[in-house]
């Protein structure tokens, strides 16, 4: 049935949809599910104490600091310790470059709102990640899809895509969101070499970068960039890098960043003006006390054994259990991996049978931005305890053993 305000919505609400992963959440909301449905970090590691502590500091000694409205640039002192924590992975930036932002969320739709122009095609990987496609959508974008191996994005098929006019290119190097696959080295080297002959710049979402299980460390596509044009500063390149602390402290802050040439960050600052003012000062105010003197770098220790673990647990029931049919990434990183069903399985089907025996996952057909993937899913191994995941990874396998 219509109404008034049908008619007066903009015509951007049209490309408007709503996120499975957002939908699907209310599950882990209930105690009887065991979901591997959210990218949701363990909530028994959460540093409450530490916030508590660093929340009572910042109150007793920037109390009017915190409650006040702030800079759209953002803290000053948290600007400059996400500097210097990024030049020991060999991003040399100041805190001029740097913008925080209210989650990862957000720093994608910024990015929207100054770069995307309806009908600008964006070059994605096939899956990618869902937040990004929901963001973009809203201003028009069309996607390219790049499919992808055991090594990442396939470079060797962007060329013919860059050929048709593309805005930019959206990566996540690190234990993709959804597959948990990364982009090798030599795939790191030729998208940058691609994307500099056509003029094309790179999106690099990072937000699993610091949580690697296993494996050496690669450097950022950013940093890699930088090199190959002999610059000291990544900020003459062709790369925008952004990162958060939902993974490594607590998403519940709503803290991520940009990090991108200086006369970038003034449009994103113009363009946050009109979003919501700027990032909320007590939580950067706050984060920044929880993560100075080197508390994050000992926390993000404790996450990699804890999800370590989980991991293994989830590679080692699926062996298991599965049948042989069903194939599944290894990821070295992250919080996620990737189940293939075979061809002639929905896994719709099998969610809404697994979610009757309280076992929730994601269906992967949400993350291909121009449709497929029926016979994919998501699971997050993060959030459930390991007894758990034997549990609900055995029920699943029932489940799909039932189809196959």
């Amino acid at each position: 049935m219509q109404t008034l305000w049908d008619y007066r919505y903009a015509q951007r609400t049209q490309r408007m949809k709503g996120s499975a992963i957002r939908e699907l959440l209310k599950f882990s909301e209930r105690k009887d599910i065991i979901s591997f449905a959210g990218g949701m970090p363990a909530p028994e590691i959460f540093p409450i104490g530490e916030f508590r502590e660093a929340c009572d500091k910042a109150l007793r000694e920037h109390g009017a600091d915190c409650l006040q409205y702030g800079s759209t640039d953002g803290y000053l002192p948290l600007r400059e310790m996400i500097a210097h924590q990024s030049t020991r992975y060999g991003i040399n930036v100041t805190a001029e470059n740097i913008l925080p932002t209210s989650g990862s969320q957000q720093a994608l739709d910024l990015i929207g709102r100054i770069f995307i122009n309806p009908g600008d095609r964006i070059l994605v990987e096939s899956p990618t990640y869902l937040g990004a496609i929901q963001a973009w959508n809203a201003y028009g974008a069309e996607f390219i899809p790049v499919p992808f191996d055991q090594d990442g994005m396939d470079t060797k098929k962007l060329e013919d895509s860059l050929r048709a006019g593309i805005k930019f290119i959206y990566v996540l190097p690190n234990f993709q969101n959804p597959t948990g696959v990364t982009l090798s080295y030599e795939r790191r080297l030729h998208l940058i070499e691609l994307a500099d002959n056509y003029g094309v710049p790179i999106i690099e979402d990072d937000p699993y970068g610091q949580l690697r299980y296993e494996g050496e460390h690669l450097p950022a596509v950013v940093v890699l960039d930088s090199q190959t044009r002999s610059q000291e500063t990544c900020y003459s390149g062709n790369v925008i890098y952004l990162s958060t602390f939902s993974k490594t402290l607590a998403p519940g802050i709503r803290l991520a960043w940009v990090i991108a040439p200086t006369e970038v960050i003034q449009k994103l600052i113009l363009a946050k003006q009109g979003a919501d003012l700027h990032t909320s000062t007590f939580n950067q105010i706050s984060t920044y006390e929880v993560a100075k003197g080197g508390f994050l770098n000992e926390h993000v220790k404790l996450i990699r054994k804890v999800y370590r673990e989980r991991r293994d647990v989830m590679l080692d029931t699926l062996e298991e259990h599965m049948p042989p049919c069903i194939k599944w990434t290894h990821p070295k990183g992250g919080l996620f991996l990737w189940a293939t069903l075979p061809t002639n399985l929905d896994a719709k089907v099998i969610f809404n049978e697994a979610l009757e025996k309280n076992v929730a996952f994601v269906p992967g057909a949400a993350f291909f931005a121009e449709g497929g993937g029926h016979n994919t899913m998501r699971l997050n191994f993060s959030n459930a305890k390991p007894e758990m995941i034997n549990e609900g990874i055995g029920i699943l396998a029932k489940v799909i053993k039932n189809h196959v």
